[in-house]
């Protein structure tokens, strides 16, 4: 799992990340209700740092897109979960979407690009929909997993999610959204659920912020 930089500094370098095979939550496929849409802040919620304060261009990825390095040769990567999550959350009918409110938006925009995301059968088991070993499946980048849009400027996360809602047409109750910061609570003016995450998206995150959906619809 890539090392979380310091807020307070910028010389701490990233592991590249590291993907297993865990088995999907009983949450995804116990045939309850999920939310339509699930939207993700980046930093410090998809990935370890602030994009536009401990970044600095051009990136350059490794030989697998698995971590991209900077100018000044710090490396930077998912958590160790996410890969796992946008497959499973994907297989699942979820569809996902980011809100993050940056200063650079280009810069972040291109690391969902330059980051790659393992096949499905590299980090899901073949019963939870990873395919054989044997099959041709291929990486695929990041950018390419959030089909319900990218809101990635300087703005409130309420304008990002009214951008969400008119692009997909997803009522906000249909909507779980994850984030590291509490002031983002206002979010939920517009009726969508927000679970707080405290060091990164997690597969034990994702089942707590389902749940939270789920109680505020009576669902459990």
């Amino acid at each position: 799992m890539p090392r979380k930089l310091s807020k307070q500094s910028t010389s701490t370098s990233l592991s590249s990340n590291s993907t297993t095979a865990p088995s999907l939550p009983g949450l995804l496929t116990d045939g309850r209700p999920l939310p339509r849409a699930v939207v993700f802040d980046l930093d410090y919620t998809l990935w370890p740092f602030w994009v536009d304060t401990h970044v600095y261009a051009p990136l350059r990825p490794d030989a697998t897109h698995s971590a991209c390095t900077d100018k000044v040769g710090e490396s930077f990567a998912f958590y160790r979960d996410v890969a796992s999550i946008l497959h499973g959350l994907s297989l699942s009918g979820v569809k996902l979407g980011v809100a993050s409110r940056t200063h650079a938006p280009d810069l972040g925009r291109e690391m969902l690009k330059l980051l790659h995301i393992p096949p499905a059968s590299s980090v899901l088991g073949p019963e939870d929909g990873g395919k054989s070993s044997g099959s041709k499946e291929k990486a695929r980048k990041a950018i390419d997993f959030f089909d319900a849009g990218l809101e990635i400027y300087p703005s409130s996360k309420i304008r990002h999610f009214e951008s969400l809602h008119k692009r997909t047409g997803i009522p906000y109750t249909d909507m779980l959204f994850f984030d590291d910061e509490s002031r983002n609570r206002d979010t939920e003016t517009l009726g969508l659920t927000m679970w707080l995450v405290r060091d990164g998206v997690t597969w034990a995150e994702v089942e707590n912020g389902i749940r939270e959906w789920r109680r505020r619809r009576g669902i459990e």
